[in-house]
């Protein structure tokens, strides 16, 4: 059972989603309302401006996204504008050159693929104006060629141009109405119920780890799991809003309200990352109650306040107060804090002993960096930059300078084949789209256009959605209309009901963003226009042509990116399993040097680690045909454990950070510390060169076709494997049997733990101030994190290479595996 105020926090999340869902339905459905009564009902002069009502609702659609604001809608005014010049422009120039009459299905198919290779090439343009202006491409050059000598070349581009200016006005006006939706205030609410939902999450660790029994550690483990996605939910929404709020002119300078969101939403992220270190110690704790708990003044004086302390600084987050604003006067110090921490002067020498060490550095480290300046923070971590970062039209958005400074001076072959297959496909479409129907040759291009993805997707799987959510729409569509045929707006009014059904589908797992606009254009198509013929026959011809499209898309992928994913899971895992060891191996307390390469590597690790989930999801959902299936469960457990190792790793450089910061202040001479660190930096090699093999031996068996394959090539190759020379084969390679029998690393650990503690004692037993004292603990807090770290990494790499040898075993049902008789023979083969 989930306690009351628990199940307040995940029923209010579910009321939260409703409401967010009811209220993009609104404003959607208040846009297309503005554009149906402009194109319906608006002065005959309006409506010959406007031509194309069906691309002002695409553009309404593109622009207002799940939980929309005015930043949004201001944003996707500026990038109408950058699109309607990169598409329209050139139009103008080509139609007035050429002449409609002289087109031809072929000739049109060629200037529709000729543009948006141009529109598609830019790396740094956004993905809506890129969607805004390929759907104008489509529409500009097909209409003209159906409408042939009638079509004026000026005032044909223009039309066009008008609509989907009165699309962005809608959008914008439907963002004002009844009240603004601003960026900042969502910041602010989210900020707030992020915090409430920290402020929880880190009462029930502290619960937990406080437990009696392992029974009630447990009970609060688990809720706080239930937490955890509500909180990863709102922070995305948090950095998805703060790139909307700079359009809002919140972060102007002298603003106050509007920096101080943005740097409470910075100082809110930091607690991701402490709170997973205080989950692992946690679920690694083998026995309640904790032993070092016994002591009450550590548990009452120490962990209590320290908590306390804790949760008023998330509040002074929440409250958007400066980082050295303090909210109230605690009754003690950080200080006095610490000074309750002192009784941790000793570094344990059994390893089943380290979580609760480590769990007290966490919230140590969640302390610092509730401290640390966001400035500060943002500058020492690019990687968080990128993550949080938006779009590249965010910067300097309203100059000239800035848009021609994210035009690529260089294109990547990536950028090339991208910008070409998007090229071809709506090439194609738009060409067989003309050939089977004139008339409404261009819905064969349209869905192609404005459903663009920035990156590599399940092709199958994303044309399945887009196939069916515009099925759904056209249907609803052509009921409304035989009911209601007559009485626009009747036809209107359901739109309200079937925007809200769409919004929920574009939250769904099954249908996603692109099922649940192909839904909704589906709609707005046959409902919010006019003179268009039958209704049923509408619609059929629009299936087709839609069908068409998404064809021709799925053919040029399978043709120009024949690579399935589950094939690039595979080489992306071992990029991921290279860089892991270049992790493990730059582990290291000799300098500071050696910590800022091994920070720099973690960071390269998660964005691969990161990419190789996008891979891994694809993979998922595609499609098996003829080729072997994907092995998904084996794949979701190596990457579990692969994103667990980059977190430990992480903890384990500011591990060492805080260890050199407390060098740094002068209290220890400089040959006691080289003693010390030579001590426990022999033990450290030892144990990465043990795990860096491993994962080296892994990085080559995962790139392995098949065992069938690989003795073909030794018996070709008269390739002699000799298992007992395979150390001497590469000095770097260690491993001599599977390492969850590896019974030397065991001991290895201990004597870490032991020479941390003696050369410890040593080196500071002679000193009895508190300053010594303080130290003392500090180090033996950053020690023995280290310590938990690298036994963790230990851990994750044995289960990794069981979740391997499952993996090859899978896809060799009949051979039997042993790891390093692979290792050896894939060295000889390829050395």
């Amino acid at each position: 059972m989930i306690p009351h105020q628990y199940s307040i926090i995940v029923n209010g999340a579910g009321a939260r989603q409703w409401r967010a869902c009811l209220a993009s339905a609104f404003r959607t459905a208040f846009a297309c309302t503005i554009v149906g009564c402009t194109t319906l009902f608006g002065p005959a002069f309006l409506q010959r401006q406007i031509a194309f009502p069906a691309f002002s609702y695409v553009t309404v659609i593109l622009i207002i996204v799940a939980d929309a604001t005015l930043g949004d809608a201001l944003r996707g005014c500026w990038l109408a504008l950058y699109a309607t010049v990169q598409s329209i422009g050139p139009a103008i120039f080509c139609l007035w050159m050429i002449g409609p009459a002289r087109l031809s299905s072929l000739t049109t198919a060629l200037a529709v693929a000729l543009g948006a290779f141009v529109v598609a090439l830019p790396e740094s343009t956004h993905l809506v104006a890129k969607r805004i202006a390929l759907g104008q491409i489509v529409i500009v050059y097909v209409v003209a060629f159906i409408n042939g000598e009638q079509t004026q070349p000026v005032m044909h581009p223009v039309h066009l141009a008008a609509s989907t200016a009165l699309g962005v006005l809608a959008c914008v006006l439907s963002s004002l109405l009844p009240y603004p939706r601003l960026a900042c205030y969502q910041v602010k609410q989210n900020c707030k119920l992020l915090s409430e939902n920290a402020s929880e999450r880190l009462k029930l660790f502290v619960r937990a780890f406080c437990a009696e029994n392992s029974t009630s550690a447990l009970a609060s483990i688990s809720q706080t799991k239930s937490l955890d996605g509500t909180g990863t939910k709102l922070l995305s929404s948090i950095k998805r809003h703060q790139g909307s709020m700079q359009w809002e002119g919140l972060s102007v300078k002298g603003f106050e309200l509007g920096w101080h969101v943005i740097k409470a939403g910075d100082r809110l992220q930091d607690l991701v990352i402490p709170f997973k270190g205080m989950e692992m110690a946690l679920t690694s704790i083998s026995s309640y109650p904790v032993e070092i708990l016994l002591d009450g003044e550590l548990k009452d004086h120490g962990l209590l306040r320290l908590e306390e302390l804790l949760s008023l600084l998330i509040k002074q987050a929440e409250c958007f107060l400066p980082y050295n604003h303090p909210l109230t006067v605690p009754e003690y110090s950080a200080e006095e804090i610490m000074k309750s921490l002192q009784t941790l002067q000793t570094i344990p020498t059994a390893q089943e002993d380290l979580p609760p060490y480590f769990f007290i550095f966490c919230m140590k480290f969640l302390h610092s960096k509730l401290l640390t300046k966001p400035s500060d923070s943002k500058r020492n971590n690019p990687v968080q930059k990128n993550e949080n970062s938006t779009d590249p039209c965010q910067i300097n958005v309203f100059s000239l300078k800035g848009v021609w400074s994210n035009w690529p001076m260089k294109v990547s072959s990536e950028r090339l084949m991208a910008a070409f297959k998007c090229s071809l496909s709506l090439g194609l479409a738009v060409l067989f789209g003309l050939l089977y129907s004139k008339e409404n040759g261009y819905w064969s291009g349209l869905p192609v256009a404005i459903t663009l993805a920035s990156a590599r997707e399940a092709t199958f799987t994303v044309a399945n959605v887009k196939a069916q959510g515009t099925v759904l729409g056209t249907v609803y569509g052509v009921l409304v209309c035989s009911l209601f045929g007559r009485f626009l707006s009747l036809r209107l009014l359901f739109l309200l009901p079937w925007f809200v059904f769409a919004s929920f589908l574009q939250r769904s797992q099954m249908y996603g963003q692109a099922g649940g606009i192909s839904a909704v254009i589906g709609a707005v198509m046959i409902l919010g226009r006019n003179n268009y013929g039958p209704p049923s026959q509408f619609a059929i011809a629009r299936i087709t042509e839609t069908f068409i499209g998404l064809s021709c898309s799925i053919m040029v992928e399978l043709i120009l990116q024949p690579a399935r994913a589950s094939t690039l899971a595979k080489a992306q895992l071992s990029k991921s399993l290279g860089l892991l060891h270049e992790c493990v191996t730059s582990v290291s307390i000799l300098n500071e040097e050696s910590k800022s390469k091994l920070e720099g590597n973690q960071k390269r690790l998660k964005i691969q680690v990161s990419e190789l989930g996008k891979v891994f999801a694809e993979a998922e959902v595609e499609p098996n045909f003829w080729f072997l299936p994907f092995h998904s469960a084996s794949y979701s457990k190596i990457l579990k454990s692969l994103s667990k190792m980059e977190d430990l790793l992480l903890f384990s450089a500011h591990a060492i950070s805080f260890l050199q910061v407390d060098q740094s202040q002068g209290v220890l001479d400089q040959d006691s510390w080289k003693e010390f660190v030579d001590k426990i930096e022999d033990d450290l090699k030892l144990i990465k060169e043990i795990i860096g093999s491993s994962i080296k031996c892994f990085e080559q068996v995962i790139l392995m076709k098949s065992l069938t394959l690989l003795e073909k090539e030794l018996a070709q190759n008269k390739v002699c494997c000799d298992l007992e020379l395979g150390k001497s084969r590469n000095p770097n390679i260690i491993l001599d049997t599977s390492l969850h029998e590896h019974h030397d690393i065991e001991k290895i650990i201990d004597s870490y733990l032991q020479h941390s503690k003696d050369q410890l004692d040593k080196i500071l037993h002679v000193h009895e101030s508190d300053q010594y004292e303080v130290l003392k603990c500090h180090k033996v807090l950053s020690l023995t994190a280290l310590g938990f770290c690298i036994s963790s990494l230990v851990r994750e790499t044995a289960e990794m290479e069981k979740k391997i040898i499952e993996l090859v075993r899978w896809e060799n049902p009949s051979s039997h595996i042993d790891m390093y008789e692979l290792s050896c023979q894939l060295r000889a083969l390829y050395k």
